[in-house]
């Protein structure tokens, strides 16, 4: 400093001046183009490799999960010291991830969790998905988020750089893992449900499911995971009941007509210990398809916007229940139910659990998304799929109608008619 001064003068008739140099700020929110896949938000993302050149990747929105992420095939090009045991591996996770340009610190995190898999699916972190990570609950709780269903945007920002409109209530935030709950009621009885914008369905803990079911035999319901209640293609999923709730209030909204998925037990106990309150269920993304969803978890607070009034026909689907494998094919678990019988025609001579999906209308399937699946199998009910199976080396072709599953009866009646 002392030399500056001296050098002033010569320096003030050059032009230049001793100001200290600031670094360039970076953004404090940005905006980035949001994919719904299977009712899932995924965004783009840019990381630094291990060679210090720059990857464009895709990021999973998933606020339900508290655990960061990614595949094996990620954490090598990032250059990770990954650990393996029996079960997954692990690894210390990147100092970031940038969004938009924006840098999204990893700080806090402890580790990042790696599927164990072979060489040849080391790409996979997450099947029937194209994402290379998650953004889990524990770091999107140091940012306003807001995701946009009907603009499809995704914005992330510092906290109070996001101006939140809509609706809004107080919601109870973890402060160990940035999950939320949102106070609901069903049934004039209030529970917790939480707030998962990173989940295909809504779930409900079996004991409500069950009672709900009792009580409403007329409320739409079936047996067999279909469409966006065909999470992950679990060993379950054929058996899972399914059931929309007539009337749901979430926090400030009134939710009709909600799909729920009847909450496997083993699932809820871990649920409840990880939420750390008494809790009924979640809301999932295929609730909320037509709001704009803010977190503001530096106030605990959540805002619905309502962005377009949409009835989407999820439901109207072929009758399959489908697991994504980790080299591309789509393995058939089982056909759901369609008033008493098999939707799909099934046995020697129809579909058969352990086949596996070729091709839709000759459109070849493998590698492709669940989103993008279901997208395939979805049509107008009593339209006719042609349905290329797989089963023991041998291919084959059959005719399945697209059925309106989860009808009301009114709805059922008319279908009915029109066949």
């Amino acid at each position: 400093m002392k030399v500056c001064w001296i050098l002033f003068a010569g320096l003030l008739m050059a032009g230049i001046t001793c100001a200290q140099e600031k670094p360039a700020a970076g953004p404090k929110s940005v905006t980035v183009p949001l994919i719904i896949d299977h009712n899932r938000s995924v965004i783009h993302a840019d990381v630094r490799l291990s060679d210090g050149s720059t990857g464009r990747i895709h990021a999973w929105v998933d606020n339900g999960n508290a655990q960061l992420e990614m595949s094996r095939h990620l954490a090598t090009m990032l250059g990770l010291a990954v650990t393996c045991g029996e079960q997954e591996c692990s690894a210390p996770p990147p100092p970031e991830i940038l969004v938009g340009g924006m840098k999204i610190s990893f700080a806090g995190i402890k580790e990042v969790k790696i599927p164990l898999k072979p060489v040849s699916a080391a790409a996979v972190a997450f099947p029937g998905m194209n994402a290379e990570i998650n953004l889990p609950s524990t770091v999107l709780r140091q940012y306003d988020v807001l995701v946009d269903y009907p603009g499809k945007t995704f914005k992330i920002g510092v906290p109070g750089s996001i101006h939140f409109l809509g609706s809004s209530a107080k919601v109870e935030i973890n402060a160990e893992n940035g999950l939320i709950q949102v106070p609901s009621q069903i049934e004039n009885k209030k529970y917790n449900l939480a707030l998962d914008v990173g989940a295909s369905i809504s779930l409900l803990a079996d004991e409500v499911f069950d009672k709900l079911a009792t009580s409403h035999a007329d409320w739409p319901h079936m047996t067999g995971a279909v469409a966006s209640a065909n999470m992950w293609g679990l060993d379950g999923e054929p058996k899972w009941k399914v059931m929309r709730v007539d009337r749901v209030q979430y926090g400030p909204l009134f939710l009709t007509n909600v799909p729920f998925v009847e909450f496997p037990k083993e699932w809820m106990d871990f649920f409840t210990k990880r939420a750390g309150i008494a809790t009924a269920g979640l809301i999932g993304a295929d609730a909320l398809q037509n709001y704009r969803v803010g977190l503001d978890y530096a106030h605990s607070t959540v805002y619905f916007d309502i962005g377009r009034l949409f009835t989407f026909p999820e439901f109207d689907v072929i009758g399959l229940v489908l697991r994504p494998e980790d080299d591309g094919r789509f393995t058939v678990l089982g056909v759901a139910d369609g008033e008493g019988k098999p939707s799909v025609p099934a046995g020697p001579d129809g579909v058969q659990a352990g086949d596996h999906l070729v091709a839709v209308d000759g459109i070849p399937v493998h590698g492709v998304t669940m989103g993008q699946v279901w997208a395939m199998l979805r049509g107008t009910p009593g339209q006719e799929r042609r349905l290329t199976i797989e089963r023991g080396g041998k291919e084959f072709s059959l005719g399945a109608k697209v059925r309106h599953f989860l009808a009301e009866k009114e709805d059922s009646e008319t279908h009915k008619k029109k066949q």
